[in-house]
């Protein structure tokens, strides 16, 4: 207990330091409150570790020990080389430690692969064959597929899951998207992205969503905002005269974070230019009587209702019927009354709004108060779909699909004009927020999306 509170203490003077001598070095004009305070700072990060104060001498040129005062007529040079060597001590006690993912690692018996105070890493494998990664903090769990699509399998939060109800217990290898449909989030794209029309040639929803990462990595660290754990990996799509693409994907989750952190980053490797589709399909779990709220204006010209109908769907009587109901009236969708008919499902097309921090936030709450969470960035992610689906055999609500199109095939976003192109070694990418809020967080994210949309 006591070992354990030391390293507590510890990692929190690092932190208190870090964060200050970055506002220190950034400070311009030097503020003599700030400078004043280096001296504790420094002697707060000797008494962590002797090896600090040893590299602080190296990389200094300055015998750094406890009691050491500056000069109080501190020369620029001096201080900006003082700064950069606390900076590279910072950066030392903060770096991040990867270890490269094979499938040998993954074995029928789940086994942890790394073990922090607050994170963990298992590895194991579904009956499928299929590998797993759990990634887990004392808010919840992730459970990664590395190798396959890099997708959330599953998302714990809160005592809670996230997930969509499906009929699959395990991800399936080696078929196509609708035969192991059943996880948190799909990557989906990049060459093509949707339900293909009669005239399209490419799989739905693109090439992404199970493709088979030949490269996958486990990062633990810390940053400015504290501890994470996180997967990231490359798939490289090659087709002889046609594409050449890397797709690099991650997924950070921080300690005693129920909100984790989802990125995407495609370079075109080819040296001619590409056509990008992509979007990101985040299912969680719908709950009856649940509310949105979202950044978005809530009438027909903004959130317009799909009344077309994919080949893979078999409408019920009454299905085009109330999807009319829909399009005159969106706002009905926003409490999930379980009498509603989104059988087989409802896909929404909405124009989100960024706030004054460049995001656009989504909200499901739930009838106790708690809610799931998505934010995106429309700079990087300017389309975004709504897919409700309520079935008795599967449940589920993409809150927000986010994406750079609308999820219609390529032959119809390239006539919507949606198709975004990435010159010769162009690269893109895009941030996501997703997962849980308790009762007061979710009020509060309430409040500050309908204060942003200037709603009362």
């Amino acid at each position: 207990m006591r070992r354990a509170k030391a390293r507590q203490n510890r990692r929190r003077i690092v932190w208190r330091a870090a964060h200050n001598l970055r506002a220190i070095r950034r400070n311009r004009p030097v503020d003599d409150a700030l400078l004043a305070s280096a001296p504790t700072l420094v002697e707060e990060l000797c008494d962590v570790s002797v090896d600090l104060r040893l590299c602080l001498n190296q990389y200094s040129g300055i015998s750094w020990h406890r009691g050491m005062r500056f000069p109080a007529d501190a020369n620029r040079a001096g201080f900006v080389a003082e700064t950069a060597a606390c900076a590279t001590i910072c950066r030392m006690a903060l770096s991040t430690v990867q270890i490269h993912l094979i499938p040998s690692m993954f074995g029928e018996r789940e086994r942890v692969l790394v073990a922090t105070d607050e994170l963990t890493a298992h590895t194991f494998r579904f009956d499928s064959g299929v590998c797993g990664l759990r990634l887990r903090n004392a808010r919840g769990e992730l459970v990664m597929l590395p190798f396959q699509g890099q997708q959330i399998w599953s998302a714990r939060m809160n005592g809670r899951d996230l997930t969509m109800r499906s009929m699959f217990t395990q991800p399936r290898a080696g078929v196509p998207f609708l035969e192991t449909f059943g996880g948190f989030l799909q990557h989906c794209g990049a060459t093509a992205m949707g339900g293909p029309s009669p005239e399209d040639t490419h799989p739905l929803h693109g090439e992404l969503p199970n493709a088979p990462f030949q490269e996958a990595q486990l990062s633990v660290g810390a940053d400015e905002t504290g501890a994470y754990i996180a997967l990231g990996g490359r798939y490289q799509h090659t087709v002889a005269f046609a594409t050449n693409y890397a797709a690099e994907p991650h997924v950070k989750l921080r300690a005693n974070a129920s909100v984790f952190e989802i990125g995407m980053r495609v370079t075109n490797l080819k040296a001619s230019p590409m056509d990008l589709l992509y979007l990101m399909h985040v299912n969680f779990r719908p709950v009856d009587q649940g509310r949105l709220c979202y950044s978005a204006r809530y009438t027909p010209e903004h959130v317009r209702v799909r009344t077309g109908i994919p080949a893979h769907i078999k409408p019920l009587p009454g299905y085009p019927e109330f999807l009319q109901v829909l399009k005159a009236n969106p706002e009905k969708h926003h409490r999930l009354d379980p009498a509603l008919m989104f059988d087989p499902e409802v896909a929404l097309f909405i124009d989100y709004q960024a706030d004054g921090e460049g995001w656009a936030r989504s909200v499901q709450v739930h009838p106790n108060g708690e809610a799931d969470y998505v934010a995106h960035r429309p700079d990087q992610l300017p389309k975004a779909t709504r897919w409700l689906c309520r079935t008795a055999d599967q449940d589920s609500i993409a809150i927000v699909e986010p994406g750079t199109a609308e999820p219609e095939g390529y032959l119809a976003e390239k006539r919507k004009g949606n198709i975004m192109v990435l010159p010769p070694r162009g690269v893109w990418q895009c941030q996501v927020l997703a997962g849980a809020l308790n009762a007061a967080e979710a009020a509060a994210m309430e409040a500050r999306v309908d204060a942003a949309m200037g709603r009362s």
